[in-house]
């Protein structure tokens, strides 16, 4: 009972549009302390959109979305992000140190020196997500589960509270992709997560729950999704589901 005490983040019938073409419709949600949160559906389906909306990028179009009981902009310096490795651009001549660092950032600081304390949590989030061997190291000499996790580490440097992760394992192959949702397990220990994935049968083995979003959002106990919900929610879209859809 006490693990997840209180809401950490509440959608309220929330609706938002990009120009004319609907992306969320009257999504209600909320998200407990110490929760970890599987994010699911096909493409277009409004899961980015939803972690902009937790982050204050974007506002809704109706409904309202409380973060720690405030507003998103307010509750920022609390919520950790790490997008997709993809859209990451990893040709810039940064350290992997330097690349950890910059989530010590601070509005405000942008020009200020990094204090002993802010290397001393970068190399504990270093250590932590298994690159610290690399922090001198360019990012473009980094192999792709290498420069995911400095991308964890770098949000592990907020030292947040919420953990939002955008496909953080759509440019790994399967043996990089378990042992960072290990890494994530263990985090999970500390912080609340949410996790956009396409790999509904993979993750299944490390959330707490499931949320189906195709523009409306369906929520299962991750033993209560069924190959009817996933018709439901994809449609002709189920083929796209990963291979260990058989552990459904």
């Amino acid at each position: 009972m006490g693990r997840f005490a209180k809401n950490i983040v509440e959608f309220d019938s929330v609706s938002f549009r990009y120009q004319a073409s609907p992306v969320l419709n009257k999504v209600t949600l909320a998200v407990r302390e110490g929760e970890f949160l599987g994010l699911v559906g096909p493409n277009g389906g409004g899961k980015s959109t939803l972690l902009k909306l937790i982050m204050g990028l974007i506002k809704p179009d109706e409904g309202s979305v409380r973060i720690f009981g405030t507003s998103p902009k307010k509750a920022s310096r609390r919520v950790g992000y790490v997008p997709q490795f993809a859209k990451f651009p990893n040709d810039f001549p940064i350290t992997v140190e330097e690349t950890v660092l910059m989530g010590r950032i601070q509005p405000g600081r942008l020009w200020q020196r990094y204090s002993k304390e802010d290397r001393k949590i970068a190399h504990k989030v270093m250590s932590e997500t298994g690159v610290a061997e690399f922090a001198s190291r360019t990012i473009d000499q980094l192999s792709g589960g290498q420069l995911q996790r400095v991308l964890i580490a770098r949000a592990l440097a907020t030292e947040p509270e919420l953990l939002l992760l955008d496909e953080p394992t759509a440019s790994v192959d399967s043996h990089q992709e378990k042992g960072v949702f290990e890494l994530f397990k263990e985090l999970n220990k500390r912080m609340s997560i949410i996790v956009i994935s396409h790999d509904i049968g993979f993750i299944t083995d490390y959330v707490d729950r499931v949320a189906c979003l195709n523009k409306e959002l369906l929520c299962h106990e991750t033993h209560a999704i069924t190959p009817d919900v996933i018709e439901q929610m994809y449609g002709d879209h189920v083929h796209m589901i990963h291979h260990h859809s058989h552990a459904i």
